[in-house]
């Protein structure tokens, strides 16, 4: 991108055309249109504010201006952040500056959403500023609980379906797909100088840090890598009863969202566990087949 290019982008669009990069459907076509509005609004937040906190907003600044930061200060993660969170309260009481929170709008009103899932998100990217490493799976759980769960539950929400089994149905799945991420994206997390892989775990397989800077993974990160896995493969199997306690469309969503992370990890086992070389990615008919397999009921 030019530096004139870069001047004239459009931050909203740039953010919301990652959708398509994700590992589950967002807003897929089959859904009504209100939804999709509506789910575009959610993804458009959550996709900003981890952008913001993995520092990778659109060039030129456009994002940091748009939420009234200037200078060295729209260089600094967690002066964004605070200012995205005083933008994102203009959601609930006022006119948000930035045109993904004005999309937004529209959907908290419609559905009478609550700040808390969305103060999660950015407290969970505030997190990441000052944490790099966690000891222990719980405390791996504690993040998810900001950073990935509070998704599922805006989803529910939206579609008007949350129960609280639906609710601990969806932490699971959501939980489940951000380690199958995470685990993606090893080789990329360290480059930010951080390793979401627990440390009591990294111990118990004898792997440390530099064993995760190299360009293939030996036999210690693979078997650790695998270990990851399963769990986040059980997550998903004890979430996947949320498929089945819906109808119609949603019931093929939330079919998406499971076997999106279900093809990541077969993609993770098909390139023998070593995520170093870069983040295995499923193909569409991994997908279209694990689709299938959980609207039967199967794994």
């Amino acid at each position: 991108m030019t530096g004139a290019d870069a001047l004239t982008a459009d931050p909203e669009r740039t953010t919301l055309d990652k959708a398509a990069a994700e590992n589950f459907p967002v807003a897929p076509f089959f859904l009504p249109r209100a939804w999709r509005t509506d789910l575009m609004a959610v993804y458009g937040f959550a996709r900003l504010v981890d952008d913001i906190g993995d520092g990778d907003l659109a060039p030129g600044g456009a994002d940091a201006r748009l939420l009234g930061v200037t200078g060295a200060d729209a260089e600094d993660r967690l002066v964004l952040l605070d200012a995205f969170e005083a933008d994102l309260r203009r959601v609930f009481d006022g006119t948000p500056r930035h045109p993904l929170l004005r999309r937004l709008q529209p959907t908290v009103r419609r559905h009478a959403l609550t700040p808390g899932p969305f103060l999660a998100l950015i407290a969970a990217n505030r997190q990441d500023q000052l944490v790099g490493r966690y000891e222990t799976y719980d405390d791996l759980l504690a993040y998810c609980e900001l950073s990935a769960n509070p998704v599922g539950r805006l989803v529910l929400a939206v579609t008007g379906t949350g129960t609280p089994e639906r609710v601990r149905r969806s932490d699971a799945v959501c939980t489940a797909l951000q380690i199958v991420e995470h685990l993606q994206d090893v080789a990329e997390d360290l480059r930010r100088d951080r390793i979401y892989l627990p440390a009591e775990d990294m111990k118990r397989f004898h792997v440390d840090e530099t064993d995760l800077a190299a360009k293939t993974a030996g036999a210690s990160v693979r078997a650790l890598v695998a270990y990851e896995a399963e769990r986040a493969r059980n997550l998903l199997n004890e979430g996947t009863p949320l498929v089945g306690s819906v109808h119609g469309r949603l019931k093929l969503l939330l079919a998406g969202f499971v076997a999106g992370g279900r093809a990541a990890v077969e993609a993770i086992a098909a390139a023998e566990y070593d995520v170093l070389t870069g983040p295995p990615k499923a193909g569409k008919l991994r997908l279209l087949r694990e689709v299938g397999g959980t609207l039967r009921g199967e794994g």
